[in-house]
């Protein structure tokens, strides 16, 4: 008869780098044993951003070592030892060898490796523990107690919900109590573009140079996937907790007051701007979003940033982070093979390499490409606009965005993705789609003033692709959203339009399209 070599396996992935997380929280140095696998797949099932392959395996690296210190012992198998295919192989391999009574593990953060890590469970007849994940301040259950018996699902609601059952940013007697300054959203004072003056002198983020876990895992990616796209020459994310909350800090104390103004402002060279750049660390849990909220709170209390600059990010990460987490685990699997608007086309082979004249897709995908970062206007209005209006299959979109960013996890991204930036949902995430001419990013950035095409044309050789095939997109999906009442305003202005020129933004439409299936950039 075999005896366990351990009694609980705590299994820990990538994205759960929490010490005081649920599965860790009752473990017995002396009996358990902490299990972690950098699996091939992990870095391969999309092809994933060098960038966002560092980010994952560093920090891993670094809160093994941590555990290590603290007395832990750590079954960790290494890409560049085991080299497991799999996290399924790895757990498979480990259990053969500790024989453990129990395995326990928090919520994963994706269907995939949940289903993966319980068939191996099943199949080694070795009890498997999931523990809610008790990072996020809206539990799965709760959210689903929360959107039973609804006619729709809208971030407004939940966000109010939220706000009122945390306290956060309200006033008054508990069962009275009033959103500070007497609105729940100030997102229209938080809509400036810089204008052709540009943002100014924009303080610098906080970077974290690579130290020698890191410098060796650059060669171990280089040498493992030198096909995968992106570069690692300025890699200086934040690779542990401690450099997090430094991150957290230099933001709160640098930007976070100018944050809401000219948050959906993009401008060429300036890929952070007054953004946070602590999603990734949010999403791989080295950092709480608890302590995220309370930090821009203690500012505003503190009069070191406007209340429209601090709702606006608490908004982000109370509203939005958590409601789209919500809809990724209530939907299931089959959310991702969404497709309401019936868009099957490929996706353009520049989104990989970022070689187009489209000066704004250029600037926001050779921007991802360098830095695994882009802001959530760069996402939703320059590299999903232009999917969308071309008629992208959306898995395709989502894979993209899955492999190219260094914060995406599948539950925030594939959400974002397929519902707000595809509309592939058909409206449960988002109430319309987010649809616009070229106008919009001129507005917006000063991406215009180098392309040699023309925001305001939608005909011609000089006609702003954006343009041309959002009056295509109007055209096509008019029975849908004509009587919409968030865009009716959009189809009756379609409606304006000579049906001469109708039919020649259709055409040039169509030739644009071709011209990208044959590997074109317009």
């Amino acid at each position: 008869m075999t005896h366990p070599l351990c009694r609980h396996l705590v299994l820990v992935l990538g994205d759960q780098l929490d010490v005081g997380g649920p599965a860790l929280r009752d473990l017995d140095p002396t009996r358990d044993r902490v299990w972690m696998c950098e699996a091939v797949e992990e870095s391969t099932h999309v092809p994933s951003h060098k960038a966002r392959i560092l980010l994952f395996l560093s920090a891993m690296r670094h809160f093994r070592d941590a555990l290590e210190a603290a007395g832990v012992s750590v079954h960790y198998r290494a890409l560049d030892v085991e080299a497991d295919p799999s996290l399924a192989a790895g757990l498979a391999a480990a259990i053969r060898v500790l024989r453990p009574e129990r395995l326990i593990l928090a919520e994963p953060g994706e269907h995939r490796v949940l289903v993966a890590l319980q068939g191996v469970a099943e199949a080694s007849a070795v009890a498997l523990e999931i523990r809610p994940d008790e990072h996020f301040i809206c539990s799965r259950t709760e959210f689903d107690r929360w959107a039973a018996g609804r006619k729709g699902l809208r971030l407004e609601h939940f966000y109010r919900h939220l706000r009122k059952r945390e306290c956060i940013l309200m006033e008054g007697p508990a069962n009275a109590a009033q959103p500070v300054g007497g609105q729940w959203n100030l997102d229209q004072e938080n809509r400036k573009a810089f204008g052709r003056q540009g943002p100014g002198m924009v303080p610098e983020p906080i970077g974290f140079p690579p130290d020698v876990v890191t410098r060796d895992l650059i060669s171990l990616i280089e040498r493992r996937f030198p096909d995968a796209p992106g570069t690692l020459e300025r890699f200086d994310w934040p690779v542990t907790a401690a450099q997090a909350r430094e991150a957290l800090d230099d933001f709160i104390r640098n930007r976070l007051a100018a944050f809401g103004p000219w948050q959906d402002a993009m401008w060429t060279d300036e890929p952070y701007l007054y953004h946070a750049r602590i999603s990734a660390a949010l999403n791989l849990k080295m950092l709480d979003p608890r302590t995220v909220i309370h930090a821009a709170i203690a500012a505003f209390e503190a009069n070191q940033a406007p209340l429209a600059s601090v709702e606006g990010f608490v908004r982000q990460i109370l509203g939005w982070r958590e409601y789209v987490r919500g809809i990724y685990w209530r939907e299931g699997p089959v959310y991702l093979e969404s497709s309401a608007l019936e868009a099957h086309r490929p996706l353009p082979n520049f989104y990989w390499t970022g070689n187009t004249d489209y000066a704004c897709l250029e600037a926001s995908i050779g921007q991802v490409l360098d830095y695994g970062y882009g802001h959530h206007i760069q996402r939703l209005m320059v590299t999903g606009l232009f999917a969308l209006l071309l008629g992208v299959e959306p898995r395709e979109v989502h894979a993209w965005y899955l492999a190219m960013f260094v914060d995406a996890v599948e539950w925030v991204e594939a959400p974002n993705v397929i519902g707000m930036s595809q509309f592939a949902d058909g409206g449960l995430l988002a109430s319309k789609p987010y649809v616009a001419t070229g106008q919009y990013i001129n507005r917006m950035s000063n991406y215009c003033r180098h392309c040699r095409y023309d925001p305001k044309e939608a005909i011609g050789e000089t006609a702003c692709p954006f343009t041309t095939l959002y009056w295509d997109f109007l055209d096509r999906h008019r029975d849908r959203f004509a009587n919409h009442p968030r865009t009716a305003l959009q189809w009756r202005n379609l409606a304006r339009l000579d049906p001469e020129r109708l039919g020649a933004i259709r055409r040039q439409a169509e030739a644009l399209r071709a011209d990208l299936v044959t590997g074109g950039s317009g």
